[in-house]
């Protein structure tokens, strides 16, 4: 089974998505928004940046 996103509405009443992989297994979580539009927003933005996305060590 592929991954999928999943949108929601948490307790504050705001929307957020999270990656499952083919699993069920959550990779990703995304931040609160405001609007179902603004979230369906981030979830293509992730969709089309994550592809070609370099994996970098992070430096603290």
């Amino acid at each position: 089974m592929a991954g999928k996103f999943e949108w929601y509405t948490d307790k504050g009443g705001k929307f957020r998505f999270r990656l499952k992989a083919g699993n069920g297994q959550v990779i990703a979580v995304s931040e609160a928004y405001n609007t179902q539009s603004a979230c369906m927003n981030g979830i293509e933005s992730v969709k089309k940046n994550a592809a070609d996305a370099p994996v970098v060590e992070a430096k603290d």
